[in-house]
């Protein structure tokens, strides 16, 4: 059957889009938007993603409006619009219009999903439970079981964050991601059994996983195996070097061996890469402190209480 002028390269630029071909794709919509004097949606549609792929956001924005204005009763274009303005920072805009596109689709959980992320972002913990909740009900995901534990979190509520990170990895046994997150909930506890199982698991699905290495590293290194756990940061340090926790650690391993040249290198190194954090100053106030370097340790310390006024210990280094 003859295929409408709108339609008629439609499969070409799909085509092109899936194989990330997305010159030669811009170039099709261009011929078939002059062709369709700007009315094929699926080619405004597709110059809309690659648009967000390269970054131009706000572009893609008007390209999916334009979408569900040639196309009002697609739930797809107004997920997308709402999509574009949530990458904007614009969540209680991009609330507005997911909800519209849950009225002509309602059995979405995409929608309710992304709810609950935009609600998150606007600190109403409470809408975003019930919007990740429903979207739980509705299919079963596990970037929702990590928002949702993210959430309690944030709330301060540990051992409901451990209960829905432990449903998750029963729903989703070999994701790396969830049986990292939730053997770091079980090293916070102290629960180092726990915490070993599920970062062991982790280890044998992705042994490159450099969370789980790092937390790994870091339970050695607290029982004194800093050897070990070096070994394990070396591991780390090829995929990651940037990572401040990890020198950090390696720093601390030093300092263990009582190597303090080597550990306050290391401990320079994650100040560089992250000069807020308190605990990296913590510990070089520590390991200039035990050098008798004092001058340097009440810089580190004082700086330290800046950012974490309310802890004791270091009150006690600084005296």
């Amino acid at each position: 059957p003859e295929i409408p002028i709108l339609e008629r390269k439609n499969w070409l630029i799909y085509l092109l889009y899936v194989r990330r071909d997305y010159d030669e794709c811009k170039a099709v919509i261009k011929e078939q938007l002059q062709e369709s004097h700007g009315l094929c949606e699926y080619a405004v549609y597709v110059q809309a993603l690659i648009f967000r792929l390269e970054g131009r956001i706000q572009e893609s924005l008007e390209l999916f409006q334009t979408c569900s204005i040639l196309n009002p009763r697609s739930a797809d274009n107004l997920k997308q619009v709402a999509r574009s303005l949530f990458l904007l920072g614009k969540h209680k805009a991009a609330i507005e219009v997911y909800n519209e596109a849950a009225k002509l689709d309602e059995k979405d959980w995409e929608i309710s999903h992304n709810l609950g992320v935009c609600y998150m972002y606007l600190k109403h913990f409470n809408k975003a439970q019930d919007q990740l909740n429903k979207a739980l009900e509705l299919n079963r995901h596990d970037l929702t079981y990590m928002m949702l534990g993210k959430i309690h979190l944030l709330e301060g509520e540990m051992d409901k964050a451990i209960e829905v990170y432990k449903k998750a990895v029963e729903f989703s046994p070999e994701n790396t991601d969830l049986l990292t997150t939730l053997g770091l909930l079980y090293l916070q506890l102290g629960d180092y059994q726990k915490a070993f199982e599920h970062l062991g698991n982790a280890l044998t699905y992705d042994p490159g996983n450099y969370k789980a290495t790092l937390a790994a590293g870091s339970m050695m290194q607290a029982h004194g195996d800093f050897d070990v756990a070096l070994s394990k940061y070396k591991v780390v340090a090829s995929s990651v070097p940037e990572s401040p926790p990890l020198w950090n650690n390696i720093g601390m391993c030093f300092f263990g061996k009582k190597k303090y040249v080597a550990a306050i290198s290391c401990l320079k190194r994650a100040n560089y890469l992250a000069p807020f954090d308190w605990k990296i100053l913590y510990n070089l106030g520590l390991v200039h402190l035990t050098m008798q370097q004092y001058a340097s340790a009440f810089h580190f310390l004082s700086a330290a209480i800046n950012f974490q006024p309310k802890m004791g210990e270091l009150y006690m280094l600084l005296a």
